[in-house]
Parts: structure tokens; C-alpha cells; sequence
């Protein structure tokens, strides 16, 4: 592995955030690294090829990584923030289900998140 790809594997292991790649690299240059944005991509899609990363597809925005740990995700509809949820882990069951041995899953949980259901209630309640 290279130097740039460990820092940025440290750099999603130790994030509580869901960072895109424009992200990790405005962190590393705000921190003093010497890295080119195409360098924090290339290196992204080398880690997550090498399963040490996890890539989130946003509909319509970038891509978030995030770490390995098994966890799934509660998606705001309305902004597109991302939290974790831990739940039991639903591996066995969806292959029961399934009928064939499911091998992995990416379960995101889609809902209002508390500061955009506020304004929702703001904005309706400026209407009444």
C-alpha cells in the first residue's frame, strides 16, 4: 500500500463522517499534506477494490467512504445526512429468505432528520 492510500485509510478509519473524496482532500491540505485530488480518488478506488473501505452511492451527489465496521446508514431524504445505525446483522436471514447464500449487504434506512423535519414544521406552520 502506498504512503497517500495509508493516509487516507487513516483518515476514514478515524472519521465519524461519511467524507467524499473533495472532502478528505480539503482535510489533508487544511492539515499540511501534499496530496492532488486525483491521487485521494485513485487511492479511494484502490482501497475500496482491496475491501478495506466502504463506498456509499448518494443519488445525485458524490460518493461518501466510510469504514469497514458492520453497520448500516440512516439517510436524511431531504439534506442527504448520513449517521450510523447499528442493527443485528440480517446476513442469515436474507439468505434464508433468499434462498442462496447472500454474501454481504448495504442497508440504507431512508428518513427525516431532526433539522430538516424543525424546518418542515416551520415552514408549515408559517402557512397556517
Amino acid at each position: 500500500m502506498t504512503a497517500n492510500a495509508e493516509r487516507i485509510l487513516k483518515l476514514v478509519s478515524a472519521s465519524t463522517e461519511h467524507l467524499t473524496a473533495e472532502e478528505m482532500y480539503a482535510k489533508l491540505a487544511s492539515g499540511g499534506e501534499k496530496m492532488s485530488l486525483a491521487t485521494v480518488y485513485n487511492s479511494l478506488n484502490k482501497l475500496y477494490a482491496e475491501g478495506l473501505v466502504r463506498k456509499i452511492p448518494m443519488d445525485g451527489q458524490p460518493d461518501r467512504y466510510d469504514k469497514m465496521l458492520r453497520h448500516d446508514h440512516l439517510v436524511c431524504e431531504k439534506c442527504g445526512a448520513i449517521s450510523d445505525v447499528m442493527l443485528d446483522d440480517y446476513l442469515a436471514e436474507f439468505s434464508r429468505q433468499a434462498g442462496v447464500k447472500v454474501e454481504s449487504y448495504d442497508l440504507k434506512l431512508f428518513y427525516l432528520c431532526k433539522k430538516c423535519k424543525d424546518k418542515a414544521e416551520e415552514v408549515s406552520a408559517c402557512k397556517s
